[in-house]
């Protein structure tokens, strides 16, 4: 898996500061993406051990209130086997730090029925991630009056909530 960047002081991608892994990769191409460079999976720099542990520090002050995973998407196949790792240990050694992950996938027809990869590999994503923003970016929805996402189709989902009730719901 390559990334196309990792920002250590993000305050765009969730609350508080973050730090943020942006993985190159995406096969929806939304007319209007703001990160369309990263559609290509072969962006960037390689993902690697060193990565993940610049990620782990970086995410150490107390100040830092948890860790946001963007893209390219998240969720394609090819990308969860290399981010599925560093989220369970992100969770294991902060599991006070709230976990975000932004996906062009929609969380109850891909994400949650496990359409997407392998289901034991998506499943212990879900696990680990608090916060789901779902949903392509839609240009003709595109509201910058939004909070934490792009355009008005999109959905900020509780995962965990979503998960233990066996329907959506919506984060606050």
């Amino acid at each position: 898996m390559n990334y196309a960047t990792v920002k250590t002081h993000d305050v765009a991608n969730g609350p508080g500061v973050r730090v943020s892994l942006f993985v190159s990769g995406c096969t929806h191409h939304c007319p209007g993406c703001f990160n369309s460079e990263a559609w290509d999976f072969g962006y960037g720099k390689p993902f690697t051990e060193e990565t993940e542990n610049s990620i782990i520090s970086a995410l150490a002050p107390d100040y830092i209130k948890g860790f946001s995973l963007l893209g390219g998407e998240p969720f394609e196949p090819c990308n969860q086997a290399g981010v599925v790792g560093l989220l369970e240990k992100i969770k294991a050694v902060y599991p006070q730090k709230t976990v975000w992950c932004y996906s062009g996938y929609d969380f109850e027809r891909d994400i949650s029925a496990h359409r997407l990869g392998d289901a034991e590999i998506t499943a212990r994503m879900l696990a680990c991630i608090d916060v789901l923003v779902d949903g392509r970016f839609e240009q003709d929805k595109k509201d910058l009056s939004l909070r934490f996402r792009g355009s008005s189709n999109q959905r900020i989902i509780d995962v965990p909530a979503s998960l233990m009730s066996g329907r959506t719901v919506l984060w606050n």
